[in-house]
């Protein structure tokens, strides 16, 4: 069927575009150098070769498989005796749909490996020849292209220089990954699902999409469907003609994963539960923030814009704006912190909440910090405290806005209840939902201090004015400093 779409796709631009197949200038447009990864390789050792290739501007190379048109690379090897060559392994490649045609192409360079067997007797030199035969073409036309290629490699003692070490880890970091477990296919009429085993706490990057090796089983064109559920992955397109084992590489970003399915019973992704999970992640994240309002960390801090509040009567300044720039302190230093572990956990670390207090920079500018509020709570000092903390101890939006990025900031630390498994779901809930749990636990944080300002009933029963205020600043100096140490 691929090559009966070929066919009709290249009649159809020949008559679309008068250029005909040599027309396309002068090549080759995908050039392609051999490249091996040691020039020395061992006796009874394996040797990587990579088809370094740049395509042309405007021009693109086939996948393995091309998809609904185009053709694939066929290599014919020349080697010595006793050596061996493996299957190419292909990079993850690029989405590309002309004429309502799907393509799987690369348009930017891109070098497939391959691994050379060399028997524990070679000795001397290697040559190695290749002839290649590939499709290369536009939007408009596409040209068959040849390439022979040869190198001569002498056995020694398998050295590898850091600079092509470094080149081929560049290349085999674009290569798909095998997944350690089956998955499992199902075809329910017309409707192909398939089921991948992967940890729900594993961090995924980008939009998914499943690149079919296994030709005919599916769709190429036709819109895939991904959703992780728990610890698997549910892909749902249109499905074919699928029989037997069904392989691809599922793709998030840049990254790849080689997945085998057998058939097998395959229940939908339960999309609903998701958007349940998510919203009750987002509540916990509400109450947890809250809680963690009377948290030794948090609590002496918020006090610090309720005496400014009982200081100032309901006819002075703008409570109302001083509460929401509070809460815009805090919702955006818990969406900051949040979206920069999710990059992390998306780049591959083993991540958590607080993740920053892995670094001793960050812990000294927070006892810094926590002990300079202490102190300053407790009448020590008044004019030489940090601006940050004159800042926020002062009236105004701008006071309100920093109280809140350090209410949030020194509430890393501290944790309390509903909010561990909170923030545990948002890490496996897509990102959007993700950072929408953060943003709920900066705004627990902030809806004490929301309240007063937009609850004017709530300002009224604040004491009135006096002495009290010096006694209970020195009181609360005391959780801070028992959080300083």
């Amino acid at each position: 069927m691929a090559w009966l779409r070929f066919a009709l796709v290249s009649l159809l631009l020949a008559f679309v575009a008068p250029a005909v197949a040599q027309s396309g200038g002068p090549g080759p447009h995908v050039r392609i150098e051999l490249v091996a990864e040691t020039d020395r390789p061992a006796a009874g050792s394996d040797v990587t070769l990579a088809f370094a290739s740049v395509p042309d501007k405007g021009w693109h190379a086939y996948w393995q498989n091309p998809g609904d048109a185009g053709l694939p690379v066929r290599a014919e090897w020349t080697l010595p005796q006793g050596v061996i060559a493996d299957a190419l392994r292909y990079p993850v490649p690029q989405r590309l749909t002309i004429a309502g045609l799907m393509n799987y192409v690369y348009e930017a360079p891109f070098a497939p490996l391959v691994t050379l067997r060399i028997p524990a007797g070679a000795r001397g030199a290697l040559p190695f020849r290749v002839k290649l035969d590939y499709l290369v073409c536009t939007d408009a036309i596409c040209v068959p292209e040849k390439a022979e290629l040869a190198t001569t490699l002498q056995v020694g003692e398998g050295a590898v220089t850091p600079a092509r070490r470094a080149q081929f880890d560049g290349w085999r970091a674009k290569l798909p990954k095998p997944l350690g477990s089956l998955a499992t296919w199902q075809l329910d009429g017309t409707v192909f699902r398939m089921a991948v085993p992967f940890p729900a706490a594993a961090p995924l990057s980008g939009d998914g999409y499943f690149f079919p090796i296994t030709e005919g089983a599916v769709d190429y064109a036709a819109p895939q469907k991904i959703v992780r559920d728990g610890d698997r992955i549910v892909i749902e397109t249109t499905g074919k003609r699928a029989a037997g084992a069904v392989e691809g590489v599922l793709a998030f970003g840049g990254d790849g994963f080689i997945v085998r399915a057998l058939p097998g019973t395959v229940t939908p992704a339960a999309t609903q539960d998701l958007w349940m999970a998510g919203l009750l992640a987002f509540l916990g994240a509400v109450l947890g923030g809250l809680l963690l309002n009377v948290m030794p960390c948090v609590f002496p801090i918020l006090s610090l814009k309720a005496l400014s509040l009982a200081k100032a009567n309901d006819d002075a300044g703008n409570p109302r704006g001083e509460a929401l720039a509070y809460t815009a302190g805090v919702v955006l230093v818990c969406l900051f912190l949040g979206g920069s572990l999710l990059a992390l956990r998306a780049g591959g670390a083993t991540l958590g909440w607080a993740f920053q207090l892995q670094d001793p920079r960050v812990i000294l500018i927070l006892l810094l910090l926590v002990g300079a509020i202490a102190l300053n709570l407790a009448g020590l000092f008044e004019l030489s405290a940090p601006r940050f903390v004159n800042r926020a101890s002062a009236n105004g939006a701008g006071g309100a806005f920093a109280t809140g990025a350090l209410a949030a900031f020194v509430a890393t630390p501290c944790t309390g209840p509903f909010m561990g498994a909170a923030l545990g779901a948002a890490l496996v809930l897509p990102w959007p939902a993700a950072l929408a749990v953060f943003g709920g636990l900066g705004l627990g944080i902030a809806m004490p201090f929301l309240a007063l300002g937009f609850i004017p009933a709530l300002r009224r029963r604040l004491p009135k004015p006096g002495a009290w205020m010096d006694r209970l600043r020195r009181i609360l100096s005391v959780p801070m400093f028992l959080t300083a140490l």
